[in-house]
């Protein structure tokens, strides 16, 4: 119910050195209570479909999951955000995108200087790991089985204008799931990288995001494995993650 709160197990990791000098890369876990009403769960890019069936055929695995998370953030008072990016023109007329322009303007803070190390592997290559359903863009919204609050919820793929909702609703706090993890979970103008840079308090839901990667390109390793390599590069250099369960109870 709203004025409820989150309880995160969050899990960051930091560069350590043995007695012996040798560094390695330490897994810190910390629980973390805060005020349901000063997040904003955002949904990125949980399209109806995507060009890689393998792409497609995770996110749809997960939509039940994500529905249900966001259901419990809802429930507790959370702003939900839904970010099917270049799909507006769709949403034209729903209130909750009305909702999200009819915020007042206000200019975005000064962005902080931040380390950007590479990625484990380049998300610019043919990351399909499975046959293509397509070789264009082939989405047209959100995946339907997401349900959007036509009273509560907000839709928006511009991080300025995100923020504008964010400044009127008091939010301090963005919990992002979605895909893919090494794309737009980091770059999107909502996302990660620049909502860390706007000196919001950023954690990724862990459980629910996946890579777009393909096992036949460096560093040759599963596509499952490929997600945790970028999970553990967020963890490492942008924000915590924590499970959904967190959310759910």
């Amino acid at each position: 119910m709203p004025g409820d709160t989150f309880t995160l197990r969050l899990r960051r990791q930091s560069l350590e050195k043995t007695p012996e000098g040798y560094a390695y890369w330490k897994v810190h876990d910390e629980t973390r209570s805060m005020p349901a009403r000063e997040c904003a769960v955002l949904l990125c890019d949980v399209w109806d479909t995507h060009p890689c069936r393998g792409a497609a055929e995770r996110v749809a695995a997960m939509v039940p999951r994500m529905n249900a998370a966001i259901q419990a953030a809802r429930a507790r008072g959370a702003l939900i955000v839904h970010a099917p990016s270049d799909t507006m023109p769709f949403y034209a007329e729903h209130p909750a995108r009305k909702r999200a322009l009819a915020a007042k303007e206000i200019p975005p803070p000064p962005e902080r200087e931040r380390d950007d190390p590479p990625l484990p592997f380049d998300p610019t290559k043919d990351c399909c790991d499975t046959d293509k359903l397509s070789e264009t863009y082939n989405w047209t919204r959100q995946h339907p089985g997401i349900e959007i609050d036509s009273e509560r919820d907000v839709i928006g793929d511009s991080g300025p204008q995100l923020l504008n909702v964010y400044a009127e609703r008091g939010v301090k706090r963005l919990l992002i799931m979605g895909v893919h993890t090494g794309m737009c979970i980091l770059r999107r103008s909502f996302a990660i990288k620049k909502m860390v840079r706007w000196g919001f308090e950023v954690a990724l839901v862990r459980d629910l995001t996946d890579a777009l990667y393909n096992p036949a390109l460096p560093p040759y390793v599963s596509q499952r494995e490929g997600t945790q390599l970028v999970i553990g590069y967020i963890e490492k250099f942008w924000c915590p993650s924590f499970e959904s369960s967190d959310l759910i109870g």
